[in-house]
């Protein structure tokens, strides 16, 4: 099996507003109006919050566990930030299978519905999921009603009852996920991409793509199976796709190799460190941000760290751009 070495965990951006009246006149606060009094004072602060998921190995892939924030560095376009929040809890996850149902992957199908059984098994139970099945189009697998569940039955139904058959619209059917997934109700969130091979019937582009993965807030896992001789193989596609988003790509060269790769994944998942910083800003322009996260273990040996690599910071409207200043 081929391993590919592409982290880049998860960015969320939050965005708190913060207000502290002060009353000078002694009275009790007058019933809210259009405009503030003169005798009051109001403060307004703003802050934006860059939340990471973080994994940290050995250098022979040995994921380390009860570091503290000491033991980290962060990294924004090359300058220190301080780090804000610090958590390594087993927090559960909104979290998206999009699975690839183009006719090449018909003979692989009872490996990639096995991994999946696998993987839901190995999360925690508490995470919500839901299932994207694509070939010549993208869909949502789950039944209209139900967005995100924790029950085996309705995902595995969900993948099982999709037909192999058609093209691969890979582009789309990752755009789907990340617009579905960035709905959850849980503050980390994941994709995990099964396909076995590159995109040939989107209508959506790979920039489109790329462009999605760096604003919205999930990891993404990418699992490539298919062969050297697969004409529509894409497996710099995958680790791209992988690197902006915080995960890493897996090519196994066995399908029934499948059921583990993902039950590792869950398990990671369930590993990572959620380290928080709020970063600068010069008004209200955004734009793209480079990461680097450095880490150090209790003897102060370095550790491989994966994660994510850029993300783009919105552009602030003027009215909030403004508070922020007030």
């Amino acid at each position: 099996m081929k391993r590919l070495s592409a982290y880049a965990p998860v960015v969320m951006l939050v965005f708190l507003t913060v207000s502290v009246t002060w009353i000078t006149s002694g009275q009790q606060p007058p019933a809210p109006e259009p405009f503030q009094a003169d005798n009051e004072y109001r403060l307004r602060t703003t802050t934006e919050l860059v939340l990471l998921d973080v994994a940290a190995e050995t250098s022979r892939g040995r994921t380390i566990s009860g570091l503290t924030r000491d033991n980290f560095k962060v990294y924004e376009d090359g300058k220190l930030q301080p780090i804000t929040s610090f958590n390594h809890d087993d927090h559960p996850v909104s979290v998206g299978l999009v699975v690839d149902q183009s006719g090449s992957m018909r003979p692989k199908q009872k490996e990639v519905l096995e991994a999946a059984v696998a993987f839901i098994r190995a999360s925690n139970p508490q995470d919500e999921m839901f299932i994207v099945n694509f070939n010549d189009k993208a869909s949502l697998g789950l039944p209209g009603a139900i967005s995100f569940t924790a029950d085996i039955n309705y995902l595995q139904n969900a993948i099982s009852s999709a037909r192999p058959e058609g093209r691969t619209a890979l582009n789309d059917a990752v755009i789907l996920a990340l617009d579905h997934v960035a709905k959850g109700t849980k503050e980390r969130k994941a994709l995990l991409l099964i396909s076995d091979g590159g995109d040939n019937a989107s209508t959506r582009t790979e920039l489109e793509m790329m462009n999605r993965a760096e604003e919205v807030q999930a990891t993404i896992y990418t699992i490539g199976m298919f062969t050297d001789e697969d004409q529509d193989r894409n497996p710099g596609l995958l680790r791209r796709l992988a690197l902006i988003s915080g995960g890493e790509t897996y090519l196994p060269d066995d399908p029934t190799k499948v059921a583990g790769i993902l039950s590792h994944i869950a398990s990671e998942i369930r590993s990572r460190y959620s380290i928080g910083y709020s970063p600068a800003r010069k008004g209200s322009a955004g734009g793209l941000r480079k990461i680097k996260v450095t880490a150090t273990d209790e003897k102060g040996s370095h550790l491989a760290v994966h994660t994510r690599t850029r993300y783009r910071l919105p552009e602030l409207d003027g009215s909030f751009a403004r508070q922020g200043q007030q």
